[in-house]
């Protein structure tokens, strides 16, 4: 999964580019985990070039739809210990130093950086998580096409032609060297959503296979002012997004898929997609080598596609009224189209750090805790000549919160419930070491209740609400509001829904799957200072420091607002590993149909 530079404006970096025991297995246990093993050096495990990978935030999961109990009616829900701020303090400022050159994966600073993290995970009283070992092996793959060819229409009254760049963009998820698509018929396919939930299906009565796909950007009520519509209206849906888009387009058999871009429903300019699609792509390796992809996936600016259509003796704008009704039917436009590029491939490996509080009870039940370690490594100079980019904010806090709220619950005593804490790889090339591990759990997601991920943590005041990305998605919602009120904070909206912040960033790896994940922000109503300040302190940040040498520790941090949202993480964290309960997700929510489907096939879990 790829972020583009507009994913990144909102300052607590959002991320653009699937029950109560007696009701799920009562007394049943899932498989038991292998002896630990002797634990290695992490630094004789690193001598291989590396390249991108990531994971998940604030979450929880189950198959029953009971809502969970107050938290003061769970045993040791309140236990009497405190996350260490001077701990966390402590690895936030070393993995933040310039002799850990930003944390760049792929680089020979990585065994350095990971040997650190390992140590401070046992110092916190974890072991290791994987099996007996530290270290996740995270296989990637980057692919840099070259040599494209222009896209070219034919079939209608004279050939069209797009060039590469200006027009159009493509790249392939197929490690291969050469990408051709060769008279692949069009098809108009409206927003390209195939949802049984809700009764709706695109790809209905049409064959794809060695076919283009033409899928209009965003979900097909995106234009209303509230959330009431069929797809929750303005609140982006995982239908909306280009990833689920070109995913659909691949199970659907569809040689290639070309997304129209719009800059409203997009929420970015052609610009940003030409930036994003242009240059190295980063993929988790699969075992088929992506085979089961499309051949190609693209974009065509919005122009392009009326010149297609016209040329079809279409409309784009009366077939975009159609698509947004109910009942739509694909629409082939009898013309085929023809675009080819060559593709560079490089291989590589990093890692992801596991580590685990057993349980005590029902220790095959897991409560997650993840934060990414990488950044950015060297970048381009400031002013003062500085090239690293230290990557203080983003996220050697979320390493160091998960570290303390490892500590914290080591100190605390066992939970019923595995407590698992996870420094991810990858986060920064496109979410790969969340996708990976997701692809590959150490324990299995039907058995993975949720938990709590870490990332990008502000300096600053108190504030006096929080916000839940993604919106009323699931009954971890109902959780989460006891807890605000147990700690006397109120609920805020989440800011511009329609961008679908929650389908991007770490916790969306696991919830694809079903698990249902939860990214948790504090919001803009300071303390002191009331909601305009906490806007400009989160404008400073996003204009300042983010993804730049200036995201650097200092002493003069006010560390109250990171304070409180440690608490807040334990809090939940905490709950989760003691309680009983498996939220699922709401009735109608897109991922609840495959959280039952994997519920309802484990022999143990949920």
């Amino acid at each position: 999964m790829r972020r583009t530079q507009a994913d990144r404006l909102v300052w607590r970096k959002r991320r653009d580019v699937p029950n109560p025991s007696g009701l799920c297995g009562a007394g049943q246990r899932g498989r038991t985990r292998g002896a630990p093993a002797k634990a290695g050096k992490v630094a004789a495990l690193l001598y291989r070039p590396l390249a991108a990978i990531v994971f998940f935030s604030l979450a929880l999961a189950g198959c029953t739809t009971t809502a969970p109990p107050a938290p003061a009616s769970i045993p040791d829900a309140r236990a009497a210990v405190a996350p260490s701020i001077p701990l966390m303090q402590e690895v936030t400022k070393r993995l933040s130093a310039d002799d850990f050159e930003g944390r760049a994966p792929s680089t020979a600073i990585e065994p350095k950086v990971l040997d650190y993290i390992v140590a401070e995970f046992k110092k916190a009283g974890l072991q290791p998580g994987n099996h007996g070992e530290w270290l996740q092996e995270v296989p990637t793959v980057e692919i840099t096409g070259s040599n494209y060819t222009p896209l070219t229409v034919s079939g209608g009254a004279k050939p069209l032609s797009f060039a590469f760049g200006d027009q159009y963009v493509a790249t392939s998820y197929r490690v291969t060297p050469v990408t051709k698509i060769q008279e692949s018929p069009l098809v108009f396919v409206g927003y390209g959503i195939n949802a049984p939930e809700l009764g709706w299906n695109d790809y209905a009565g049409v064959d794809m296979k060695g076919k283009t796909a033409v899928i209009l950007v965003n979900d097909p009520d995106y234009a209303m002012e509230t959330q009431d519509g069929l797809f929750k209206g303005r609140r982006m849906t995982y239908y909306g997004r280009w990833t689920y888009k070109f995913e659909e387009a691949a199970r659907q058999g569809a040689a290639a898929a070309i997304i129209v871009h719009d800059t409203f429903p997009a929420a970015y300019g052609w610009n940003v997609v030409n930036s994003s699609w242009t240059g190295a792509q980063y993929y988790v390796q699969t075992p088929n080598d992506g085979m089961d992809q499309t051949m190609a996936n693209g974009w065509v600016q919005k122009p392009v596609a009326e010149a297609i259509l016209g040329a079809a003796g279409k409309n784009l704008a009366a077939l975009t009224a159609a698509a947004q009704q109910k009942g739509f039917k694909a629409v082939p436009l009898g013309l085929n189209v023809s675009f080819g590029f060559d593709n560079a491939v490089r291989k590589a490996t990093s890692h992801n750090v596991i580590g685990i509080l057993p349980g005590t009870t029902r220790k095959d039940e897991y409560v997650l805790y993840s934060a990414h370690w990488d950044h950015l490594g060297r970048c381009t100079p400031d002013s003062t000549g500085d090239d690293i980019c230290n990557g203080a904010v983003d996220n050697a806090t979320g390493v160091g919160a998960i570290t303390a709220l490892a500590d914290a619950n080591h100190r605390a005593g066992p939970t019923p419930r595995s407590q698992v804490f996870i420094a991810l790889t990858l986060e920064e090339s496109g979410l790969l070491g969340s996708e990976f591990y997701a692809q590959n759990p150490v324990y299995p997601l039907s058995q993975t209740v949720g938990g709590v991920n870490v990332d990008a943590l502000q300096p600053g005041g108190k504030t006096r609400d929080y916000s839940m990305t993604g919106g009323d998605k699931s009954e971890f919602n109902d959780l989460f509001r006891q807890v605000l009120a147990e700690q006397g904070y109120v609920e805020a909206a989440e800011e511009s829904p329609e961008k679908g912040s929650y389908y991007r960033s770490d916790h969306f790896s696991m919830a694809k799957r079903g698990v249902p994940m939860f990214d948790l922000g504090r919001g803009s109503d300071l303390v002191n200072g009331g909601v305009e300040a906490g806007r400009a302190a989160a404008d400073d940040y996003t204009v300042n420091r983010y993804h730049q040498p200036s995201d650097e520790w200092s002493d003069t941090w006010d560390w109250t607002g990171m304070t409180a949202d440690l608490a807040l993480y334990y809090r939940l964290g905490r709950l989760l590993a003691t309680g009983t309960t498996w939220p699922n997700w709401r009735a109608t929510d897109e991922f609840r149909a495959i959280r039952d489907k994997d519920c309802a096939a484990s022999p143990a879990g949920c």
